[in-house]
């Protein structure tokens, strides 16, 4: 029963130690996930970017045909006129 006892308080301090020593292997781990960039969030990252440029576009272009209806003697006419 003595050992029993002693087996189990020593089991807590061993999970500790093991703990203590793998806590900066962990650390070290985190780190490196927090400073790279799966291909997935590049792939979020670009589509996101890539939408929001094309919303910015749409709504520059919105202006310059609303424009252009105000003071069609101002427009300039595109080189290539949209179908």
């Amino acid at each position: 029963m003595i050992a029993a006892v002693a087996m189990l308080a020593t089991s807590g301090c061993v999970r500790t130690a093991w703990n203590v020593a793998t806590l900066p292997v962990k650390a070290v781990g985190k780190g490196a996930d927090l400073m790279t960039t799966s291909a997935k969030e590049r792939d979020e990252k670009y589509t996101r970017r890539m939408r929001k440029q094309e919303e910015r576009e749409q709504k520059e272009q919105r202006e310059r045909e609303k424009e252009c209806r105000k003071h069609p003697d101002r427009c300039q006419l595109d080189a290539y006129p949209r179908q």
